[in-house]
């Protein structure tokens, strides 16, 4: 495998994406290309010790921030790390791209059809898939990429993810749900409402309207809704689950016996933190683009950059991306 690492993704890039990029080195043995400013990651390099692994260092001279406008800087910004990195893929001298930048940008720089990657024929729009950290493993999709949609992308977020968690999770046709408001089919919005027949008719194994309860209670193997629900889902999740670590780690140090029992109870409490721990996941697809692209959050550290490498290494081993193909021209001809 050669995947590529857009250094300058990372809130605190291009320390942690470095980091994590040789800690990927190290684990799965593959090739890793780190796309930036040449300087800066050379003196993030010398910090590590990459004696027998096969780190490429690619010069790009700009950068996309986090407060940049993504078309604009699609448009504007044609040597950055983001362009780079995914003409790499395009042209086939990489498996894969990690980024951990502005995932605005990363969808506008990959859907180019010129320069970047393209949408796979027949997607109407790309959208990002987020497997929540939960016992079940479910899948979110969309998780931000499409604020508003119509009842056709949900259709198709519901393909994509379907044939992803079928490859990548061995699940035999996975449940496809439809985030809503309540169970029954007269709930939900106007979208729910005009998408749930087109679901209906589809060859997906839709289990029809789950409420987020039943989402996470592990009722659906893939739940689909719009880019702007879907976004504040996962950011009350993390935030939630932030305030009831916090709250516990609170009471628990608030006496003498709260505090013997934390004692006892920590090896089980550490066990929940890692499994609600979104680094383990490391990054999401972005589904419907023509090549492997995972998006990590600005946040991550360099473990959680290890992790989506290792993503990114499975998506492009699993064929993902030709499964969607097949999948949607299947639907189509039929």
């Amino acid at each position: 495998m050669r995947i590529v690492v857009d250094a300058m993704g990372s809130d605190h890039h291009p320390e942690p994406d470095v980091a994590g990029a040789v800690m990927a080195a190290r684990k799965f043995g593959d090739a890793i290309l780190l796309v930036g400013d040449e300087p800066r990651i050379a003196a993030e390099l010398v910090k590590h010790d990459t004696t027998g692994l096969s780190i490429e260092v690619i010069h790009a001279p700009e950068a996309i921030g986090m407060k940049d406008s993504p078309s604009a800087a699609a448009r504007d910004k044609r040597n950055s790390s983001m362009h780079v990195g995914l003409r790499l893929v395009r042209e086939g001298a990489a498996d894969a791209f990690v980024s951990a930048g502005n995932s605005g940008a990363i969808l506008a720089v990959a859907t180019l059809r010129q320069t970047g990657l393209g949408r796979i024929p027949g997607i109407l729009r790309p959208a990002l898939g987020v497997v929540f950290p939960i016992d079940s493993r479910p899948m979110l999709i969309d998780n931000g990429t499409n604020a508003d949609a119509r009842p056709e992308y949900l259709v198709q977020f519901g393909l994509m993810g379907s044939l992803y968690m079928e490859r990548m999770h061995d699940i035999h046709r996975p449940r496809v749900a439809l985030i809503s408001n309540g169970e029954e089919e007269g709930k939900g919005n106007q979208l729910i409402k005009e998408t749930i027949p087109l679901m209906e008719a589809s060859d997906l194994n839709y289990v029809g309207n789950i409420e987020p309860k039943e989402f996470v209670r592990g009722d659906a193997d893939v739940a689909v809704v719009d880019g702007f629900t879907g976004n504040i889902m996962m950011k009350t999740a993390e935030a939630v689950a932030a305030y009831m670590g916090e709250t516990i780690r609170k009471y628990i140090m608030a006496g003498t016996r709260t505090k013997i029992g934390g004692l006892l109870a920590k090896p089980a409490l550490q066990r929940v933190r890692d499994q609600l721990n979104p680094d383990e996941v490391g990054g999401a697809p972005l589904l419907g683009v023509n090549g492997v692209v995972i998006i990590a959050h600005g946040r991550s550290n360099a473990y959680a950059i290890q992790q989506a490498i290792g993503q990114a290494r499975r998506v492009a081993e699993k064929g993902i991306v030709s499964a969607i193909a097949e999948g949607l021209s299947k639907t189509r001809t039929d």
